[in-house]
């Protein structure tokens, strides 16, 4: 997916809006105009779509620490479109619980799920993380319940599908308090736009 690295977009939105009013003060609206529009489509761009895809890049080389500091260049996740703002915020959870910080990472999960998620992929793999999260507290069964949830999804991707069989196995033996220790790597990049399918552009 074609992406504008975030510095170069920040650099065109003030080269554009400077030439366009330098034109209009020089020789008319009409000869800037359309650089001051053109300035303000990439301004809206980067206030509804953030960060999250360039973000995805870090997180594709198990990055956390460069994707939390891309992730930081987003002015407001509220700004988001909907769908980015999921994203969002399954970043910051999986960037959360690497640090182990797992009470956030619920939080972060939570405010995911309760947004329009893009698939019932990525659905599962906030399920599953908050499965995750709750297995690791010993609360078992709320992680039962997040569990069956997940599996009542159409999941597509065999890595999610594969994190499916390790909690079958895992509340066959309870005993197993970390069921996933890689979820928040292998599931995280299918999130950041790692899958075939085509996604809502995101920048």
């Amino acid at each position: 997916m074609f992406t504008i690295n975030v510095y170069l977009k920040l650099g065109l939105i003030a080269l554009t809006m400077i030439l366009g009013i330098w034109l209009i003060s020089a020789f008319g609206v009409w000869y800037g105009i359309w650089f001051i529009l053109l300035s303000l489509g990439l301004l809206a761009s980067y206030f509804l779509l953030g960060t999250v895809n360039s973000a995805a890049q870090f997180i594709q080389k198990t990055d956390f620490e460069g994707a939390d500091k891309r992730l930081g260049l987003t002015l407001s996740p509220k700004l988001l479109y909907v769908t980015n703002r999921a994203i969002y915020y399954i970043m910051k959870g999986s960037i959360a619980m690497n640090k182990k910080e797992n009470n956030e990472a619920e939080s972060l999960f939570q405010k995911a799920l309760s947004l329009k998620l893009p698939t019932d992929n990525e659905k599962a793999m906030v399920l599953l993380q908050l499965a995750n999260i709750n297995a690791i507290k010993n609360k078992w069964n709320a992680a039962k319940i997040y569990f069956n949830d997940a599996k009542k999804l159409k999941v597509s991707e065999g890595a999610i599908k594969d994190q499916i069989q390790q909690f079958e196995k895992a509340f066959a033996n309870r005993g197993q308090a970390k069921i996933a220790s890689t979820m928040g790597q292998s599931g995280f990049r299918m999130a950041g736009g790692g899958g075939k399918r085509r996604r809502p552009k995101m920048k």
